[in-house]
């Protein structure tokens, strides 16, 4: 795609650590392309109020350690209408930019794959989002950090929980999924997991506490993510109050602490290799597809595919090992 000169990234929906390292891989590479950067803040809506700005090698330098993003991100209601669209695209024209990089979930890649169909502008997707839900790639920008974070706030929690034979009910993202919740919960050898994806009864998990009492269990640690169908940490905490008096129990909802926080080593990695190669497929010709990571191979997947195949299946065997280890 020789016409390509000017790339444009951004970031939007919610924030993952992991972003800014991938700003900088896609701004570098672009360069080293002999192609211009320009970086549009705030996401979609940047588009539409035409704050976008010229980026140089110097503009990504000393961030690849940093959480958030230095674009910022935002969510935009007008970018779903054909004349906010419009308004977008008018402005990419002003400033030149033939491509598009975009990083974030599955509302970034809705609007990317409707807006490069409607105008015909270039664009290749990078998933980042820490609740690693997207279908096409086993992890997603930000996924690893907030994991690790929530394994260090599970290792500090167990520390006073075991004080004070306390059971703890520690609330993890995952409206929708519940990756982080499976993962942490098995690194941290919590007693029970409450998924999005699983029917857990109240009086099953009850049934597990007693059996831990039961061997002098001097505490508890159950996970629940936040889209577990009873209702999340505080009302699965109540039910079971209500049935099972033996410990102290506590509620701990870690909230946005997932979200912030230096990038691993792992998301750093990745979210170069992504950036890379989202930038050398625009340049190659392709375009309206995510990079995705199978196996430790870059793969791309068309947008329509990786956004029609909504369902993100957890691994059986996690899944198996979460009781069984517990």
């Amino acid at each position: 795609m020789s016409h390509i000169k000017k790339i444009g990234v951004f970031t939007s929906g919610g924030d993952a650590p992991g972003m800014n390292a991938c700003i900088r891989a896609v701004t570098r590479t672009a360069l080293h392309f002999g192609c211009s950067v320009a970086g549009i803040k705030q996401g979609y809506q940047g588009m539409i109020d035409d704050n976008i700005i010229e980026m140089n090698r110097y503009s990504v330098s000393n961030i690849m350690q940093l959480g958030g993003t230095i674009l910022k991100t935002a969510r935009c209601i007008d970018f779903k209408t054909h004349q906010g669209m419009q308004k977008a695209y008018d402005n990419l024209k002003k400033h030149n930019i033939d491509a598009l990089v975009a990083i974030g979930g599955d509302g970034t890649f809705t609007g990317a794959e409707r807006f490069s169909g409607i105008f015909n502008i270039p664009v290749i997707c990078v998933p980042g989002t820490i609740d690693n839900d997207l279908y096409g790639s086993d992890f997603t920008l930000g996924f690893d950090t907030a994991t690790n974070t929530v394994i260090e706030a599970i290792d500090k929690i167990r520390d006073t929980a075991e004080s004070h034979d306390r059971l703890f009910f520690i609330e993890v993202m995952g409206r929708d999924a519940g990756c982080i919740a499976l993962r942490a919960g098995i690194a941290s050898g919590a007693e029970a997991i409450m998924l999005p994806e699983k029917d857990t009864a109240i009086d099953d998990l009850i049934k597990t506490l007693e059996d831990g009492a039961a061997i002098k269990k001097s505490s508890s640690i159950v996970i629940v993510a936040e889209g577990d169908k009873n209702g999340g940490a505080i009302n699965v905490a109540k039910k079971v109050k209500e049935k099972f008096d033996f410990y102290d129990t506590k509620v701990t909802i870690l909230g946005h602490l997932q979200r912030g926080g230096s990038p691993s080593s792992f998301d750093r990695v990745l979210a170069c290799r992504m950036g890379f190669a989202a930038v050398k497929a625009l340049l190659n010709g392709e375009t309206r597809k995510m990079v995705g990571l199978r196996g430790n191979n870059i793969k791309f997947i068309d947008l329509t595919e990786s956004l029609r195949e909504r369902e993100f299946k957890l691994e059986d065997d996690l899944l198996e090992m979460s009781t069984i280890l517990a």
